[in-house]
């Protein structure tokens, strides 16, 4: 039991730890990125001609699945080396999957370049956000960067360590390969609204649960009640169904407002509005946004070590009562 414990526990806090430290160093190879780059490969081979939502459909349950598998047999074999390496290598994949310090740093960054000119800000807010940024004014930038913080909350942090304690590593794995999926294609553009539905409609189960975790969690740490209220009355009204769980939280934190018209790829696409109040966003709202994130990684990663613990705990406790 003990090993099982120290298999689950040390990864999960080394890991966060790493990523609290690190981020996403450019210069370590990441699985991320081979992820992406098979997602590519097959989207350009099959993303032509007739059939579409099928060869998008059996592109994204192909590469999840051979995730899983390969995941899978990754930890088989580290579970016979010896215990000191076993967790180093489940250390290094909960670092990898874990991407909460890269986008807080982003964030930071983007505030800071908008301050300096509208166009630096463009360029800085372009490296995290999938619309388009050449018209977006400095409010609309700093709106766009403050929600893809409270997405990635969810997406980033809360769902992987939530898909690790439902499946392990490999769980987690799966998890970002559906979530890099979706990132890539699930868009509702022309190129891919066929290819990419059942890739968006797999990121939006997988997401949730850990969505609306993710919002009552950010308003619990922020201790106003008026990000309760926000949850219930514009988190459905979003889009997307998970996205406006995490927003519509951040927007009741900081009495703001997010949504509205953006561009993808050329194309408008309608969101509605979460909040009333349009007032111009600070850089003391993003330090709250930021603070906020990181007490719920924090929440999060007692919930998940503690349910790891009670999983041994009952496995113990039933395999005591078996040989008795």
């Amino acid at each position: 039991m003990l090993d099982s414990l120290l298999l689950y526990i040390l990864p999960l806090i080394i890991g966060w730890g790493l990523d609290l430290v690190l981020g996403d160093p450019p210069y370590l190879p990441h699985p991320v990125v081979l992820m992406g780059k098979a997602v590519s490969f097959f989207e350009k081979r099959l993303n032509k001609g007739k059939h579409g939502q099928l060869k998008g459909a059996v592109t994204c349950t192909t590469l999840i699945a051979l995730t899983i598998v390969v995941f899978a047999l990754i930890i088989y074999y580290t579970n016979k080396l010896p215990l000191i390496y076993a967790i180093l290598i489940r250390s290094i994949f909960v670092f990898f999957f874990l991407a909460g310090t890269t986008l807080i740093r982003e964030v930071r960054h983007v505030f800071k370049a908008v301050d300096i000119s509208v166009e630096e800000g463009r360029k800085q807010v372009a490296r995290i956000v999938g619309r388009d940024t050449e018209q977006l004014t400095p409010q609309e930038i700093r709106t766009a960067a403050l929600e893809t913080l409270s997405e990635n909350l969810s997406d980033g942090v809360i769902a992987p360590l939530f898909w690790l304690m439902i499946g392990g590593i490999p769980g987690m794995a799966a998890y970002k390969m559906a979530n890099t999926l979706d990132s890539m294609i699930g868009y509702k553009t022309a190129r891919y609204k066929d290819f990419g539905r059942f890739a968006a409609k797999t990121d939006d189960i997988l997401n949730w649960l850990p969505a609306r975790l993710s919002a009552v969690l950010m308003a619990c740490v922020s201790n106003k009640a008026r990000a309760f209220r926000f949850i219930r009355k514009y988190a459905r009204c979003h889009a997307s169904p998970n996205s406006g769980y995490p927003e519509s939280a951040l927007a009741g934190i900081l009495d703001v407002r997010f949504g509205g018209s953006h561009s993808y790829f050329g194309e408008i696409i309608e969101k509605p509005y979460i909040g009333e109040n349009p007032r111009h966003l600070t850089t003391q709202d993003m330090h709250t946004a930021i603070r906020i994130n990181r007490l719920t990684e924090m929440i999060m990663l007692f919930i998940t070590a503690l349910s790891g613990i009670l999983v041994q705990w009952g496995l113990a406790s039933l395999l005591t009562m078996i040989t008795l």
